[in-house]
């Protein structure tokens, strides 16, 4: 029975989010420093949108390029929806995912006709385009000075401040992983891999491509949403130069790195590509731009080695010892 509640998937999550609970408090005691709050905070921001990018491209088999701009897009409009219009933080947050995500709709609207790489140039040149609008639009984004918000007013009276706002971002992080387990466990999780696996046989099956290619590329442009608006209120500025194409790859590596199909992936290769580089890499002396060499050698190594991602290492690991165990 204890074993087969340590394996409840959702108690596993919940467990996650107690232990990464745990990071502010070990900064109060002086055993990691402050800023690492902000720079894990911003880590899992940044694996939410890469859980929906691994949602679309991981289990529906369609690419997107456009990630950063969608995240950009998003953080400009809670920014300007409660600083500019002093509209309630939720009102803020849901219009500013409701708004980005019809737009990933239409963007869905173009994997009815273009595939594969054509599709990745397409959503690159969207991102693309709302980053030369977040530079031009200065009465909407403050052009290249940046747009600043504050940390957000809950139900109108409880304001965060960077420790309980980091506490929010894991709560919402977790929900969001416990949500895509169950949208991946489920019928629309075996119709986006019936697509990924064949668009003719999954037609033949039943599945309405036009139905589940729309829903991936809203799902991918929510998630992405959402980070937005944690994102310019976490961090409380966001910048044009911040949305560029060199994100929407990061993401990309991320769940390469970390685990196509894998939620716990996502969250790892996030971990790998945004959070080592700050807390470890930048701290040796000459090694500042050596993560944008990393991100690269990390990809290669795991595509040879890992092609499904690193969080399938830890079970080649406990082969290894267990082998060791039997051969004693």
């Amino acid at each position: 029975m204890k074993t087969k509640l340590y394996k409840n998937p959702y108690l596993q999550f919940v467990l996650l989010g107690i232990l990464l609970a745990l990071i502010p408090i070990l900064a109060n005691a002086g055993l990691i420093k402050v800023s690492h709050i902000t720079t894990l905070g911003g880590t899992f921001i940044f694996a939410i949108a890469a859980l929906g990018l691994n949602l679309l491209l991981g289990y529906s088999g369609l690419i997107s390029l456009g990630t950063a701009g969608f995240m950009g897009l998003a953080a400009y409009f809670s920014a300007y929806f409660t600083v500019d219009l002093g509209l309630p933080f939720e009102l803020a947050l849901i219009l500013s995912v409701v708004i980005p995500t019809l737009l990933g709709i239409l963007v869905g609207l173009v994997s009815l006709k273009i595939e594969g790489i054509y599709l990745a140039i397409a959503t690159l040149a969207v991102a693309e385009v709302m980053k030369k609008t977040f530079e031009e639009f200065d009465f909407f984004t403050n052009g290249f000075s940046g747009k600043t918000a504050d940390y957000p007013t809950l139900l109108g009276f409880f304001t965060l401040d960077r420790t309980t706002m980091y506490y929010f971002i894991v709560a919402v992080m977790i929900v969001i992983m416990i949500l895509t387990y169950n949208l991946v466990n489920g019928r629309l999780g075996r119709a986006l891999n019936a697509m990924r696996g064949s668009e003719a046989a999954s037609q033949a099956m039943g599945v309405n491509l036009l139905k589940h290619k729309l829903v991936a590329f809203a799902l991918a442009t929510a998630y992405a949403s959402v980070a937005g608006v944690l994102y310019v209120h976490f961090i409380r500025y966001s910048y044009p130069t911040v949305w560029n194409m060199g994100l929407s790859l990061n993401f990309l590596a991320m769940i390469v790195i970390g685990g196509l199909r894998s939620i716990y992936g996502t969250l790892l290769g996030t971990f790998i590509v945004f959070a080592v580089p700050d807390l470890f890499l930048k701290q040796l002396p000459y090694f500042d731009q050596l993560s944008y060499v990393l991100n690269g050698v990390l990809i290669i190594l795991v595509i040879i080695f890992y092609p499904n991602g690193l969080i399938f290492a830890g079970r080649d690991i406990k082969k290894l010892f267990t082998k060791k165990k039997e051969v004693k």
